[in-house]
């Protein structure tokens, strides 16, 4: 649990992951990994050299609002103990004793929980041959579908006029903007995972002199099938002088529960006395980006009850991330080709 708190500890909202970076780097090294820090400012910790090549990706940044470091009734307490600094320190010490062959490297990504900087700065790479997601799912969950996400900001200028005027102000503008826009989500599906779905996520307005201004935040969730692209093409067109700026424009992703990656997981709870059980969520994560860049099986695992991420309730159970190291341990060792040791975490 050390590794985890000493992660908790530097407090690390996107755009502000330096200290925690380097304190991943710290504890990494101390576990025998080479430990470095790349462009984009992620945190790399590698064991062993050449191929096959497994990448655990987390995610080293939070959303706002610091959180006490507690460890209480065999809990840890924390901002990122589920969502997801908990999956980070249980792929650290679950690669400490690999051996090979070939190479397992735990990617410490940042801004997740914005723009994806850290993952699209590694979408170069050709040198991956599956990855491990980090996020949380339980001790016994694997994710193998994510919704997409397209958040786009409409802007709006107008000219001022007087309230009791029957033009509409540019806020009405841009509210009428979002309702309309949201027509593109449709029926709902058999499931909120294959829904689209959207939600306005902030409205700005203001002015000056006679002059004003409207910003409207639209976040739509996109089910397999369909992309962001033909969704943002969906969109209706604003008042002539407005714009769409596209912040997210991500695909959805859904896999086989039966690729190696999800199978090797699988096993691995098994091995613990687990019963697997698969999720497919309605967020998106960074494997959306790099599983079809890539061209990798991939799954995404971590310890942890999703339902507390992003909460002032974030923990996760001590054992949990005990048992959570263990199924790391065994399916890293299967994808590596390795026949899984009969030895604990």
């Amino acid at each position: 649990m050390d590794v985890l708190t000493e992660l908790l500890a530097r407090y690390s909202p996107s755009g502000r992951e330096g200290r925690a970076v380097a304190s991943f780097v710290r504890c990494a090294e101390r576990l025998g990994f080479r430990g470095a820090v790349d462009a984009a400012g992620n945190g790399i910790a590698r064991r062993g050299r050449g191929r096959p090549r497994t990448v655990f990706l987390g995610h080293i940044d939070t959303v706002e609002g610091p959180l006490p470091v507690v460890r209480r009734r065999g809990r840890v307490h924390g901002r990122g103990s589920v969502d997801a600094k908990g999956a980070l320190a249980a792929a650290l010490v679950a690669g400490a004793r690999f051996a090979g062959p070939g190479s397992f490297e735990v990617i410490a990504a940042v801004q997740e929980e914005t723009d994806s900087r850290g993952a699209r700065h590694l979408l170069r790479r050709r040198d991956v041959d599956s990855v491990i997601a980090g996020e949380p799912s339980h001790w016994d969950g694997i994710t193998i579908g994510y919704r997409g996400d397209l958040r786009v900001v409409a802007h709006f200028r107008g000219m001022r006029s007087h309230l009791s005027s029957p033009r509409p102000t540019t806020a009405d503008l841009a509210l009428g903007w979002a309702a309309s826009a949201r027509s593109v989500e449709g029926d709902p599906g058999p499931s909120p995972f294959r829904s689209l779905t959207g939600k306005v996520a902030a409205i700005r307005a203001g002015g000056s002199g006679d002059r004003e201004w409207a910003d409207v935040t639209l976040d739509l969730r996109l089910p397999p099938g369909r992309s962001a692209r033909s969704v943002l093409a969906a969109l209706p067109r604003g008042p002539s002088g407005s714009t769409i700026e596209v912040v997210a424009c991500i695909d959805p992703i859904d896999l086989e529960r039966t690729n190696p990656v999800a199978r090797a997981l699988e096993a691995g709870i098994r091995s613990e006395g687990g019963r697997p059980t698969f999720w497919r969520k309605t967020g998106t994560s960074d494997l959306n980006l790099v599983v079809p860049v890539w061209h990798v099986p991939g799954a995404a695992y971590g310890p942890g009850d999703p339902h507390l991420d992003h909460s002032a309730r974030e923990s996760v159970g001590e054992r949990e991330l005990r048992r959570s190291v263990a199924v790391l341990e065994h399916a890293v060792e299967a994808l590596s080709g390795r026949p899984p040791s009969a030895s604990g975490p």
